[in-house]
């Protein structure tokens, strides 16, 4: 006959024989809960607005059927464009391969051509595309009703520079040009240019009594240009040049305001769109009225088609032989343009604009440019 404690070890034993098999169950069932389920759909929301990867948000989208909906609901969305296609490629049926698979198919080899006449003035670059034709990446968001801010990039800019030179714009755009800024350097020197630098350098420090950098760079700034500096502005081809930068950009800019404008129409929830480049050269904007305007005014279509018309505008432009920037970056012929239509008024471009255009320390260099002599120019719609 058991005794009693081992009576009450074999009951403790039994119940926990019985009561293993429930707590494994119970542990399976946490390890497979979702607990995306448990969160409400504004939240879920906010985390896919946050996400804003088109790419990622494809990806979400074959999650669940949740999942899809709540996608397509966001209102934040940023296309970076990887690669481009030939004309055969193109050309092929893409009917089943999937909304977001259109992305990568975006093309940008248009705005490439209406360069080819400045060639002679532009060094090489790397090809977009030679032979390529556009498809529009209107496919890739074209289910999203909600979109309120889109960012699109391109895979590298337009526009390449003979011996390593600088060129950057942002523009603004309604149904045409409201402003740009431009800023180019004929070469971008660093550490390893040190002759020539220290060459300029001494020579300021000399007249000028220079302390530190910035003060070496606001120097070489500060003075008035000399007689001859400023004649050879003019008669050693330096204006030209920065025209045909100018130009070049102008160009730049009105194509890809041609490409989105299916995408602005069909989109009238945008209140902000962005089309830049990864190589940082050059950033169209558009605001919340500015996409209405261009929605309400018919497009002015240059005789190439392959762009928006560039209205009459008004330009200033602020030239430096030299300046020195934080960082141990110089620029060799430095230009700053600052360009609005000629039907705004004064005040419509203002001065924010274009001190904030640009990053370090490139905004260090407008900054120091507009110290300068300023040279006014107009140039009648292209």
């Amino acid at each position: 006959m058991k005794s009693k404690g081992a009576q009450t070890r074999a009951l403790w034993t039994h119940d926990r024989e019985q009561t293993r098999p429930r707590l494994a169950c119970a542990s399976t069932s946490m390890a497979l809960r979702d607990y995306f389920d448990n969160l409400p759909d504004p939240v879920l929301l906010l985390i896919l607005n946050r996400l804003a990867d088109i790419k990622a948000l494809g990806r979400c989208c074959a999650v669940s059927r949740r999942f899809r909906e709540l996608v397509l609901q966001v209102d934040n969305a940023v296309v970076k464009v990887d690669c481009v296609i030939s004309r055969e490629e193109s050309s092929k049926n893409l009917k089943g391969k999937g909304l977001f698979r259109h992305l990568m198919r975006f093309v940008v080899g248009r705005i490439v051509k209406p360069l080819q006449a400045l060639h002679q003035f532009l060094g090489p670059k790397k090809s977009i595309a030679a032979e390529v034709s556009h498809h529009s990446p209107c496919k890739v968001i074209k289910n999203f009703k909600e979109l309120q801010r889109l960012r699109i990039e391109l895979p590298g800019g337009e526009l390449g520079m003979q011996g390593g030179g600088l060129l950057k714009w942002k523009a603004e755009f309604g149904s045409t040009l409201d402003s740009c800024v431009i800023l180019a350097a004929a070469s971008v020197l660093n550490d390893e240019s040190k002759p020539y630098r220290a060459e300029r350098l001494q020579h300021t420090s000399e007249d000028c009594n220079v302390t530190d950098r910035l003060d070496e760079s606001e120097a070489l700034c500060s003075h008035e240009e000399s007689d001859s500096s400023a004649e050879s502005f003019y008669t050693d081809g330096g204006l030209k040049l920065r025209v045909i930068w100018t130009i070049s950009s102008l160009i730049a800019a009105s194509a890809r305001h041609h490409l989105l404008q299916q995408i602005i129409s069909d989109h009238p929830t945008l209140e902000s769109l962005i089309l830049t480049d990864a190589d940082g050269q050059g950033m169209l904007c558009m605001n919340k009225e500015q996409l209405h305007e261009s929605r309400e005014k018919p497009l002015a279509a240059s005789s190439s088609a392959n762009r928006t018309e560039v209205p009459d505008v008004k330009m200033k432009l602020w030239y430096a032989p030299y300046l020195e920037l934080p960082g141990g970056i110089g620029l060799k012929g430095a230009t700053l343009v600052a360009i609005k239509r000629s039907d705004h008024l004064p005040h419509k471009m203002s001065d924010e604009f274009v001190a904030a255009a640009f990053e370090e320390p490139f905004k260090t260099a407008v900054s120091l440019l507009v110290r300068r002599r300023t040279y006014l120019l107009e140039m009648n719609s292209f």
